[in-house]
């Protein structure tokens, strides 16, 4: 169950204080097989992150995308917290030298805190689990419930066809327009720090263009 009020509460006010973004969540691939490319946007990500006092929220893995992100902003000397079902801990999945680590009882529980811990929410490529996290929180944008800055990052093409789907939804009446303004597309990891400081607060009436 999504505890909508409490990310209302938690959620930052964007609209007063888009100019001052201190959590970032980001979402990204576990898979340590991929391109060396996606390895490197999510080392520049992580540094830059350190460097602007951003702290990163994340989904608390030690391997993939996910522990080199980490990795990244630690070495830095930025802070990390990682937000992690108890299961994976069990599974020894977890970041051992995170700044903080929250453990959760449930997925959904994950994505609840990561999503009211932060101040905007950023995608480098990822496989199901990282689909599944932009999708959901793109949906709470539209809903109303996230109002902080979407960042998506289309490393090398990666989320083309995924950004040619919203565009033909959009196009068939699935949703509207307007809501392809819900998130900002970037090419690179050296992009989202002004992507997100650019970012325009939602319109306060979001939700009444939810439905069709």
């Amino acid at each position: 169950m999504i505890e909508v009020s409490k990310i209302r509460k938690e959620n930052r006010n964007f609209a007063q204080n888009f100019k001052v973004m201190k959590n970032i969540c980001v979402y990204c691939a576990s898979s340590s097989k991929i391109d060396s490319k996606y390895v490197d946007s999510a080392k520049k990500l992580g540094h830059l992150l350190a460097e602007n006092s951003m702290q990163l929220v994340y989904g608390g893995g030690s391997v993939g995308l996910m522990g080199i992100l980490a990795d990244s902003v630690l070495e830095k000397g930025g802070k990390v917290t990682g937000i992690i079902p108890q299961f994976m801990v069990e599974a020894e999945w977890h970041h051992e030298g995170l700044t903080e680590l929250v453990l959760t009882e449930t997925m959904h529980e994950r994505k609840e805190k990561m999503a009211s811990m932060s101040d905007a929410a950023v995608a480098l490529p990822g496989g199901c689990g990282t689909l599944e996290e932009l999708l959901e929180v793109i949906t709470w944008k539209q809903l109303g419930i996230y109002k902080n800055p979407i960042i998506i990052v289309n490393v090398d093409g990666y989320y083309n066809h995924l950004l040619a789907q919203f565009r033909q939804a959009a196009d068939e009446l699935f949703m509207r327009p307007q809501h392809l303004d819900m998130w900002t597309v970037v090419e690179t990891a050296d992009q989202v720090i002004e992507a997100i400081r650019n970012s325009k607060p939602v319109h306060e009436d979001l939700r009444q263009y939810a439905k069709i």
